[in-house]
């Protein structure tokens, strides 16, 4: 079976890897934190411009069609830079919950999604807070076995702090009289769903980070010298760089499996994500930690960019499923008598 991503998958990734590294600069990310809602509106027009935000609407509701497969090297890109605008919760977890919904919902939103007129956010009661809230023009959300489409004026949001300044978290409180879109089984199946996107999309994001932490500390290393030599010469600076690389590479086909898994409907998909989830976040917990070594006592100052990249790995790494979560997914698959194990099972 051939693995590989086609040359247009690929290319298309370089093309707004490009955009994104030379748009969303940490001065620009920084600038962001201290305006009102956190957000850049000219940003996320310009994302929608290059057709971002509609790329998983159906053709059919004025988007380009594409799955998760085609979605997942983007988000990683978007992971890299530390994107703060809702692009991958939109693309990777809403557009699909929105479609599968279907009727007047899909048919009024998505195409205001695709064209960037909207902002659409899910979120799930176990994350407990909704990133983005406060700027979704419509907040669908999971409560119970209850699936929820709520415009600003049916809920409430109660700002909360987070480790990372460029996510705005939010206690959503809904209106009393608002009735769920869904619910019962049909609810708790897309529910089920949603919670697989979410993980997938955050393990996604946590490959950028990883990646671009490591290149931070590689151009940090060079610069800076003891003895008269770059510290990035020394063995020991190698090493740390190098567990991370490896770490890296190991989850990197995990993820894309996920995304494979996901995009052609797969029944293996939930464990192929706890999976994808688990190894993702361990690499970018280990290249923020690793990275911290190389910049010595610089890496902890605000003033440095590697805080940025590494805070947001911390957040991603709890949220749509902690590691507790995950673990435990893929020990009841393991523990099944009828699993496949070894290297022969792996990507069954």
């Amino acid at each position: 079976m051939d693995f590989t991503f086609s040359e247009d998958q690929l290319l298309f990734r370089d093309s707004v890897r490009d955009f994104l590294v030379n748009e969303v600069t940490p001065e620009r990310i920084r600038t962001s934190w201290d305006s009102e809602n956190g957000r850049d509106d000219a940003l996320w027009n310009q994302l929608a411009e290059m057709g971002l935000a509609g790329l998983t609407v159906p053709e059919s509701h004025g988007g380009l069609g594409m799955s998760e497969l085609d979605f997942v090297l983007l988000a990683e890109q978007c992971g890299y830079v530390a994107l703060p605008e809702p692009l991958v919760n939109g693309v990777m977890i809403a557009a699909p919950l929105v479609s599968a919904i279907g009727g007047e919902l899909a048919d009024t939103w998505l195409p205001r999604l695709a064209s960037g007129e909207a902002r659409i956010v899910a979120g799930l009661g176990e994350n407990l807070m909704v990133e983005d809230a406060h700027v979704a023009d419509l907040l669908l959300l999971g409560e119970g076995d209850a699936l929820y489409a709520l415009t600003p004026d049916q809920f409430t949001a109660r700002h909360n702090a987070s480790v990372d300044p460029s996510r705005r978290l939010f206690a959503v409180s809904i209106n009393d009289d608002i009735e769920p879109v869904l619910s019962g089984e049909s609810a708790s199946k897309l529910l089920h769903a949603t919670m697989d996107r979410g993980a997938l999309a955050a393990a996604a994001q946590c490959l950028g980070l990883a990646q671009r932490m490591v290149d931070l500390s590689v151009a940090y290393s060079s610069d800076r010298q003891q003895f008269g030599k770059p510290i990035g010469s020394f063995q020991a600076v190698k090493h740390h760089m190098a567990n991370v690389a490896v770490r890296l590479e190991y989850a990197k086909p995990a993820v894309h499996r996920a995304a494979c898994s996901i995009a052609t409907g797969q029944a293996s998909a939930a464990r192929h994500v706890s999976h994808a989830k688990l190894a993702a976040t361990e690499a970018a917990n280990l290249a923020a930690k690793n990275a911290i070594q190389v910049h010595g006592a610089m890496g902890y100052t605000w003033e440095v960019d590697l805080h940025i990249f590494m805070k947001k790995a911390w957040a991603l790494a709890g949220t749509w499923g902690d590691a507790g979560f995950h673990k435990s997914r893929v020990m009841d698959y393991l523990l099944d008598d009828g699993a496949v194990l070894g290297a022969a099972g792996t990507f069954q």
